[in-house]
């Protein structure tokens, strides 16, 4: 869980993203804070490897003004996350590392879910990225869309910016008061209780393993 306006659990993963010659990707990096959803580092750069992703890293904790102490880091078992420059960037700063279990396709299902989202908009383009200018300046877009317009269906529709910021509980109380006034208006189109507007109080890893509330965290 994360007060608002800091990562205490996060994601680092990555996915290619096509060029115009065949074989060869573009790779998109990203780190997204588990408890609201909101993308909080990204890069695009022309290889995978673990010294990008300790970069990211290391910059995002910088710009969002991160204590890396404490904070927990979940990926995939992907080269990036898991290469010898990551895994001694993350013991530097104090991080703890978490990664998906190995054959369990459905332990990142936060990034997961978010690149799906990305590959999918109406606007993602139809062919490759002519190059990693036009690469950036796509995922720059994408990023300001799904932190401050996308209203996320798992956080009761109100952005990752908003959730990230702590408005959510503000936004879902009025939400909540419409529902009502309606539904006594107008008791005959409700055959039960309103939508939940409550604010999700709790995100997990891997909720049917043991999980320490009490560290700081980014997952990637």
């Amino acid at each position: 869980m994360s007060p608002p306006g800091r990562v205490r659990c996060g994601r680092g993963t990555s996915t290619y993203l096509q060029t115009p010659v065949r074989g060869l990707f573009s790779y998109l990096y990203l780190m997204m804070d588990v408890w609201s959803r909101k993308i909080v580092g990204w890069a695009v750069h022309e290889r995978e490897a673990a010294d990008l992703a300790a970069t990211l890293f290391t910059a995002t904790c910088r710009t969002q003004r991160l204590n890396p102490r404490g904070i927990v880091l979940h990926a995939d078992n992907g080269g990036p996350m898991k290469g010898a420059t990551m895994v001694v960037t993350l013991e530097r700063l104090g991080v703890l590392a978490s990664f998906s279990r190995p054959s369990v396709s459905n332990d990142n299902p936060f990034s997961e879910s978010l690149f799906r989202t990305l590959k999918y908009r109406p606007d993602y383009p139809a062919q490759p990225f002519v190059d990693l200018a036009a690469a950036r300046a796509w995922v720059a877009a994408f990023v300001r869309w799904y932190n401050t317009e996308h209203l996320h269906s798992a956080i009761r529709f109100v952005t990752p910016d908003d959730r990230h910021a702590g408005r959510d509980r503000v936004l879902l109380a009025a939400r909540h008061i419409v529902y009502a006034r309606a539904r006594t208006r107008h008791p005959e189109r409700w055959s039960g209780a309103t939508r939940n507007w409550t604010p999700i109080p709790v995100v997990t890893l891997n909720p049917d393993q043991a999980v320490d509330t009490s560290a700081q965290g980014i997952a990637a």
